[in-house]
């Protein structure tokens, strides 16, 4: 049995983890030196040639992890089974945090943090997270609920920034609002029709 520290850090951990699904992304993700890559996942059925031979040898030339699994195991996996081509792999992403241990560890220091709302396409999401990196922005609040999948799609439209972002996770928006409410923070909501600027408002030292 983990004690509460020891089991709160392996959580931390796995919020860490970013799985990374098909064939070429998989290859490409063992080819970024930038990315430390935890476990490779391949499916028993996989045929050991061409791009699939390219990813095992990638990754035992890293001293990457390689894990085997039935097709039904790696599609839990990768949470897509129709495009996972049968092969995975575990990033590490340092800046990927659970919102309440953010929130501890940053109780005194100012902070902008930027809370997302329903944005269930992958484009979309990405261009959002790759602006908000480049930005004035101490986090990104990305609800579990709600929120397109964190795949290949939303890492191409981030042009690959996602790996790095501050990404706060949470289960769902309105909790994670109330938690930073509860913490003095001040909620701005933004609205195309709206008549005054984010820019022209006075904030607090902690805003969402």
């Amino acid at each position: 049995m983990f004690k509460q520290s020891e089991y709160s850090a392996k959580m931390s951990f796995f919020d860490s983890v970013l799985t990374v699904y098909g064939r070429k992304p998989v290859l490409e993700s063992l080819q970024d030196a930038t990315l430390q890559c935890h476990a490779v996942h391949l499916a028993h059925s996989n045929r050991e040639d061409g791009i699939v031979a390219e990813i095992r040898q990638r990754a035992h030339n890293l001293g990457v992890p390689i894990k085997l699994h039935s097709r039904e195991e790696l599609a839990r996996i990768s949470k897509n089974g129709k495009q996972d081509q049968g092969v995975a792999v575990d990033i590490v992403c340092p800046s990927f945090r659970r919102l309440e241990d953010y929130l501890v560890d940053n109780a005194v220091r100012p902070r902008r943090l930027l809370a997302l709302d329903g944005i269930t396409n992958p484009q979309n999401l990405g261009m959002i997270i790759r602006s908000a990196a480049a930005g004035d922005i101490d986090g990104i609040i990305v609800p579990r609920r709600g929120t397109a999948a964190l795949g290949p799609l939303v890492i191409k439209a981030s042009a690959g920034t996602l790996y790095r972002a501050p990404l706060l996770l949470c289960q769902s928006l309105p909790e994670a609002l109330e938690l930073c409410q509860e913490r003095g923070a001040q909620i701005c909501i933004l609205d195309a029709g709206a008549k005054h600027s984010l820019f022209q408002h006075s904030r607090r030292e902690f805003c969402v």
